[in-house]
């Protein structure tokens, strides 16, 4: 059967959730919640990142290592009371006072065995005579056969039992919701933004009878390559391991194109008047410029960082004037401020003449 649910970005997915989250505190919403996507599409990571928003414990349980007897617990004989009675795993949150989310991961790979203990879960919210807490809020994820994984088809007991979401990848929504936040390689989110089409090629690779394809997942572990092995040939066969030969291919002429044009600390460092010379003149250079300042900045960094950013727009050179310099101002001033706002940041950028400079062009060009 096709899940007939709405498909959503992982942003969309985590906002959604967010509200559950707020809807179940109210006390008004008793609901488990099911993220179908594909392999690597961020689905773990999006309920990590509601853990960490509210400072909830994360029982993460893999359903496909589980037996029934993992969930229910093991029985002993009560010799006073005559009768048998269970002892409760501790892989499941008991703390009233605590906030918990409960993840029940590769459900639709969960043995058919399993499926009816994870039934109380879901919808009683209880295993046995262990009942969970009302500050636990309940997620599962899983992929479908159609996604090339090790699943079995959803019935509708267990479906019915849910609210369902499909996360599909958003090259934007990765970029500026999780790459950003998570620092990725300069190289990757530049390439990324260039190539959208690549962020994830899983139906494609399953057409061409291909085992490697791109995810967000494999571009993370791709950027964790590039920060930690210095080898490039090493790192290469690495790369291209984690996302397939041709993509691997394409993506090491950006990287170093990126590599030799790129140097973040020097444009910090060097006097204002004398950097122009420094700024990459490739847009993918440009690109990995604007990402990698947002990486940067810090407090005591903010200040240069935002005068690196604007005169981005004023630069003269003759390889720049094919670029969209006002664009990647604009975009990295975007994402910039967002870095800034949710670290508390702002006063920064009421203080710098450079981007009240910035901030008055707009203004009079009927940008604001």
């Amino acid at each position: 059967m096709s899940v007939n649910a709405t498909s959503v970005s992982a942003g969309a997915a985590l906002e959604v959730l967010d509200a559950g989250w707020k809807a179940q505190a109210d006390g008004g919403l008793r609901a488990s919640w099911m993220l179908h996507g594909r392999p690597g599409v961020g689905k773990t990571q999006i309920v990590q990142t509601l853990a960490d928003r509210h400072g909830a414990t994360l029982f993460d349980l893999r359903l496909t290592t589980i037996e029934p007897q993992d969930l229910r617990g093991l029985p002993f004989y009560d010799h006073a009371a005559k009768r048998t009675v269970w002892y409760r795993p501790e892989d499941l949150p008991d703390d009233p006072d605590r906030p918990a989310i409960l993840f029940l991961d590769e459900l639709t790979a969960a043995a058919p065995g399993l499926q009816p203990t994870v039934y109380g879960l879901l919808q009683e919210r209880r295993v046995g005579r262990h009942v969970l807490p009302d500050s636990v809020f309940i997620v599962a994820a899983g992929n479908s056969v159609e996604d090339g994984a090790v699943a079995y088809e959803m019935g509708a007991a267990l479906a019915d039992r849910l609210v369902h979401m499909i996360v599909q990848p958003d090259a934007r929504d990765w970029l500026e919701g999780f790459a950003v936040t998570a620092a990725l390689h300069p190289a990757v989110t530049a390439f990324i933004r260039t190539r959208p089409d690549l962020l994830e090629t899983s139906e494609e690779a399953l057409r061409r009878g291909h085992m490697i394809a791109c995810t967000p997942r494999s571009w993370e572990r791709v950027s964790q390559i590039l920060k930690t092995v210095p080898d490039r040939r090493i790192r290469n066969t690495m790369i291209a391991g984690t996302v397939g030969t041709v993509a691997a291919a394409e993506f090491a002429l950006v990287a170093d194109e990126i590599a030799a044009t790129v140097d973040v600390q020097a444009l910090l460092e060097t006097p204002r008047r004398a950097r122009a010379d420094l700024y990459p003149e490739t847009l993918h250079g440009m690109t990995a410029l604007v990402y990698a300042l947002v990486a940067e900045a810090r407090p005591e960094t903010l200040p240069e960082v935002i005068d690196v950013q604007a005169d981005i727009a004023h630069l003269k050179g003759a390889a720049h004037r094919s670029l969209p310099l006002q664009d990647l101002t604009s975009f990295g001033f975007e994402i910039l401020i967002r870095k800034a706002l949710e670290a508390g940041w702002q006063q920064a950028f009421a203080e710098s003449q450079s981007y009240a400079e910035y901030a008055r062009s707009r203004e009079e060009a009927g940008l604001q």
